[in-house]
C-alpha cells in the first residue's frame, strides 16, 4: 500500500455526552486527492481539529505523516508541514496581502518564493489591499497561496468553496488538481458539495454519525455500484426476494429500480431469469452512493 499521510484507528470524541466521532478509521495515501464527505454534523470538522491537534480524542489514535497528532512537539511538526483552508477564511483582517505573506514567510525557513510569485500572478491578488477588503473567494485563494508557498505536503480544506461564486469554485478545483499533480501535494478535501468532490477526488470516505460508512477509490466505488432497471411486460410476478447486494429497491408500475452495491452479475442473472423481464444497467453517481448511506432511517 502507498505511504499514508493520514491514518486514524477507532477515533472517538464526544461533546457533553453526544458522540461526534464513533470509532472513525481513515487511511489517506500520499499524493491523493481525498474527498471527506458527510452531512452537516457528521463529524468532519471534529476530525480535522483532532488531526491538527486542536482537540484531543477520547480514545483511538490519529497520525499525520506517521506522527501522533496532538498538542505536542510532533503536533507542531505536523502543522509546519500542512496548509489549512477553512470555510471561515480566518486571516488577520487588518493586514494587507503583502503583510500576511511576509508574516507567514517568517515562520517557514523553506518558503518557496517561486511559488509565491506564481500564485500571486495566477490569483491576481492585490498586495496592498487589506484582507478585510478581499472577497471570500480571494481570501480562499490567499490561504491556498500561503499553504502552497511554505511547501505544505498536505492541504487540509474544510468546506473551502462554501459561499463562493461558481466561476471561482471552478478555478479553485482546477488549481487543486494542478497543485497535486505538479507538487505531489496530498489534498484532504472535506465537503458536502458532492459534485465538486466527484470532479477532482481519486479517493473518498463517506462519514455518517461519526463513523466511515463507505471508503475507497472513487473509480472502484463507481464500478462496484450499479443501478439496474427491470421492466416487466405484463405486470410484476409474485413478490421478489432480490439477492445479496440489492441495497435499495423501488417499484413504480411495471418497473423496478435497484441500487446494487455488489454481487451485480448475480442480481442481473436473477432479473433476466424472470418471465417477461427486460433489464438495463446504468452507472451511478457519487450522490447516489452518498444518499444511500446517509439517508435517515
Amino acid at each position: 500500500m502507498d505511504d499514508l499521510v493520514i491514518e486514524t484507528h477507532g477515533l472517538r470524541k464526544s461533546f457533553k455526552g453526544n458522540p461526534a466521532l464513533a470509532g472513525l478509521n481513515l487511511e489517506v495515501p500520499a499524493g491523493s486527492i481525498f474527498g471527506f464527505l458527510g452531512r452537516n454534523g457528521a463529524g468532519k470538522t471534529t476530525t480535522i481539529k483532532l488531526l491538527m491537534g486542536m482537540l484531543k480524542p477520547d480514545s483511538g489514535d490519529a497520525r499525520v505523516f506517521g506522527l501522533p497528532a496532538g498538542d505536542t512537539p510532533e503536533g507542531i511538526e505536523i502543522r509546519r508541514r500542512l496548509g489549512y483552508v477553512t470555510e471561515e477564511k480566518d486571516l488577520y483582517p487588518y493586514m494587507t496581502v503583502e503583510q500576511i505573506i511576509h508574516f507567514t514567510r517568517s515562520f517557514f525557513p523553506k518558503w518557496r518564493d517561486v511559488l509565491e510569485k506564481k500564485y500571486l500572478k495566477r490569483f491576481e491578488l492585490p498586495l496592498n489591499r487589506k484582507i478585510s477588503d478581499l472577497s471570500k473567494g480571494m481570501r480562499s485563494q490567499l490561504m491556498l497561496l500561503l499553504g502552497i508557498s511554505h511547501g505544505a505536503e498536505l492541504l487540509i480544506l474544510d468546506e473551502p468553496t462554501e459561499g463562493l461564486d461558481p466561476v471561482v469554485v471552478e478555478d479553485m478545483l482546477r488549481e487543486l488538481v494542478a497543485i497535486s499533480a505538479a507538487e505531489g501535494t496530498t489534498i484532504f478535501f472535506s465537503s458536502h458539495q458532492l459534485e465538486e468532490v466527484e470532479q477532482i477526488a481519486d479517493r473518498v470516505c463517506i462519514i455518517d454519525r461519526g463513523a466511515a460508512v463507505v471508503t475507497g477509490s472513487l473509480d472502484d466505488l463507481k464500478t462496484q455500484y450499479q443501478r439496474l432497471r427491470v421492466v416487466f411486460g405484463e405486470g410484476l410476478p409474485a413478490p421478489i426476494q432480490w439477492g445479496e447486494g440489492a441495497e435499495r429497491v423501488r417499484q413504480e408500475g411495471r418497473t423496478v429500480e435497484i441500487l446494487a452495491s455488489h454481487n451485480i452479475e448475480a442480481i442481473l442473472n436473477q432479473a433476466r431469469s424472470l418471465p417477461g423481464a427486460s433489464v438495463e444497467r446504468f452507472p451511478v453517481t457519487l450522490k447516489e452512493i452518498f444518499m444511500e448511506h446517509v439517508r435517515s432511517n
